[in-house]
């Protein structure tokens, strides 16, 4: 069944190792017959949740004029949703965690998301794979509350310069969970 992926990449560096993992888990689900729409959350300008609870009161979803307004639209009309990104701090990294932040104006605008599931893909500088148990942490919790459906989680260890993901197995990991998407 043909799905509407939105990808939401988290690194402001272009051609980094996680913006490669997106490409090739895009490559995966386009092939499967997916649409996918790539979105480098970390390229754009969002600040935080105010928690004004004025959400699309001002007939957008962010009263406050940032990129999540252009994102939002996205999001609507997305069936699955992944995260591609850096771990910074052993979470999400700032861009990338505002827009989670902002899924709160769905709620408060009372506009259901029909996002059904979603996928974690992750690199870090860190060969100790514990140190991505806070964003997994906060990925699940995320997913809970949604009720999406988690339809994967990829950890890539071990990766600091920009095409280090290239002498990895972990491209082709990606390419086959967007494929299984």
């Amino acid at each position: 069944m043909k799905k509407n992926i939105l990808v939401l990449t988290g690194s402001p560096r272009m051609g980094g190792n996680s913006d490669v993992l997106a490409d090739a888990f895009i490559k995966g689900a386009t092939a499967a017959g997916h649409d996918v729409v790539k979105c480098e959350v970390g390229k754009k300008n969002i600040m935080g949740c105010k928690a004004c609870d004025t959400c699309y009161s001002k007939g957008k979803p962010c009263s406050f004029d940032d990129d999540f307004n252009n994102i939002a639209p996205l999001m609507e009309k997305a069936d699955g949703i992944v995260f591609i990104t850096p771990l910074y701090w052993f979470t999400f990294p700032t861009q990338l965690k505002a827009v989670i932040d902002k899924i709160y104006s769905f709620l408060i605008g009372g506009k259901a998301l029909k996002i059904k599931e979603s996928m974690l893909l992750v690199c870090g500088e860190t060969d100790v794979v514990s140190d991505f148990d806070g964003i997994v942490s906060t990925y699940k919790l995320i997913v809970d509350y949604q009720k999406w459906t988690d339809r994967g989680q990829l950890m890539v260890p071990g990766v600091l310069n920009k095409g280090d993901i290239l002498a990895t197995e972990y491209l082709e990991l990606a390419e086959k969970m967007g494929r299984n998407i």
